[in-house]
Formats: C-alpha cells, sequence, structure tokens
C-alpha cells in the first residue's frame, strides 16, 4: 500500500485563503452599501473641506464658543457646547444600541432586536429633534441662510450686533459664510438622519412581522447598521469642525 505525501505547499493551497474560503465572499447588498459609504464620505469630505477653506481665508472667524452657548429652554448664555455635547452623546449611544441589535440579529433573537432597534430609532428621534431646537434658536438669533444677526444694518450697527459672537475682528462676511455653511452642511447631516431613522423604522416592521425569521438571516439589520455607524461617526467630524476648531 502507497502512503500519499502532502507537502507545506499544498497544506498552504488548500488554507482558507487560497480557495477554500473568498475573503471576497460577502452578500451583494453589502458591498453596495459600503460603496454608497464611500461615496457618500467623499461629499462630506468634500463640505467639509470649503468650510475648513472658508474659514482659514477669512481674516476673522466666529467663535463657535460664543455662538453655540446656550441650553435652549434653560439657560441663553454661559453654558458653551453643553447642548451640542448631550446630542453628541445621544448620537453615540444609538450608534451603542445599534451595535447590540446586530449583535441580537446574529444570534437570531428576534426579541432582543426589537428592544435595541427601538431604543436606535429613539436615539434617532431625540438627536434630530434637538438639532430642530438648535437650528430654531439660531434663527431667533438672526443666523439662517443668506443671513447673520447684522443683515439689513449698516455702520457701527453691523460691529454692535455681530460683536458677541467674535473674539477678535469682526467680519460680516466670514459671519454670513458661516450661517450658510452651518446650516447647509447640519442639514446635509440631519437629512442623513433622518433617513436613518426611517430605514430602522422599516427593518424594525420587518422584524415585528418575522420576515427575517423566515430568510433564516438578519443580514439587513447589519446593512443599516452600517449606514447609521457612517452617520455617527460623520457627525464626529460636523461636530470637530463646527463646535471644537
Amino acid at each position: 500500500m502507497s502512503t500519499t505525501t502532502v507537502s507545506q505547499l499544498d497544506k498552504v493551497k488548500d488554507g482558507p485563503w487560497s480557495g477554500g474560503k473568498s475573503p471576497w465572499n460577502l452578500e451583494y447588498g453589502k458591498i453596495m452599501m459600503w460603496f454608497f459609504l464611500v461615496s457618500d464620505a467623499f461629499t462630506f469630505s468634500a463640505f467639509l473641506i470649503y468650510y475648513g477653506a472658508q474659514k482659514f481665508a477669512q481674516p476673522t472667524w466666529i467663535d463657535a464658543d460664543k455662538v453655540f452657548q446656550s441650553i435652549p429652554g434653560i439657560a441663553e448664555s454661559g453654558q458653551p457646547l453643553v447642548f451640542v455635547g448631550l446630542m453628541t452623546f445621544i448620537l453615540i449611544m444609538s450608534s451603542v444600541t445599534m451595535v447590540l441589535a446586530v449583535d441580537a440579529g446574529h444570534r437570531n433573537r428576534k426579541d432582543e432586536v426589537v428592544k435595541w432597534m427601538l431604543w436606535t430609532i429613539l436615539g434617532g428621534l431625540a438627536f434630530v429633534g434637538c438639532q430642530a431646537i438648535e437650528w430654531t434658536h439660531l434663527h431667533h438669533q438672526g443666523f439662517w441662510f443668506g443671513r447673520n444677526p447684522a443683515t439689513g444694518l449698516e455702520g457701527e450697527a453691523v460691529a454692535e450686533a455681530l460683536a458677541p459672537y467674535f473674539t477678535k475682528d469682526i467680519s460680516y462676511t466670514a459671519a454670513l459664510q458661516f450661517a450658510n455653511l452651518f446650516f447647509t452642511i447640519t442639514g446635509f447631516h440631519g437629512f442623513h438622519v433622518s433617513i436613518g431613522i426611517l430605514l430602522n423604522i422599516i427593518v424594525l416592521s420587518m422584524t415585528l412581522n418575522n420576515t427575517f425569521e423566515r430568510r433564516g438571516t438578519y443580514l439587513m439589520v447589519e446593512k443599516v447598521g452600517l449606514y447609521w455607524h457612517f452617520v455617527d461617526l460623520v457627525w464626529v467630524f460636523v461636530f470637530t469642525f463646527f463646535y471644537l476648531i
């Protein structure tokens, strides 16, 4: 009886990275989600790069600590970045609950998927609600698309209206650019969050209808989770550019 000797090279060829199991064996929808997220990342990057270019091209710029120093309905001033810090915490925690929903889906635990998806949706709604409150507050202060608190004023009245928002020199153009870019970029991000909330509600409804139980997989939860984590990650950069730098 002859024995067959298997060389080390043959052992390598039979390994999981050599045809036994392809590292690119991913579901089509998941790949498409990644393609979309990469393309969307370029859009957000272009917005933020333009904001940075405008900010550093101006001799002076608005001080974020002076613009965002209120807690709407509680304190008008003296609380810099507290409210937006709360918004950020809410969104980050919603990302945590989404992770838990995806993990529950991997374990085929429908009840846990429902629970964590509900918390994720509530977190998203709370974030969008806080953003609407912040927008309303800034609008009452005089900031809006194509407007700042000095719009329509002349002479010394312009400097007087903008003085509370600048640390150094005052610039009407800088205040106008800040308002336009702030509402455009945060609005674009808020739109993404709103779409994410809608997707989460759809996935929650499918979970309650046992759609994924019949399919035998909760992969859709994971795909929506990728989108939600992307939205959270983008907010980290938006928060850094507008509120910290």
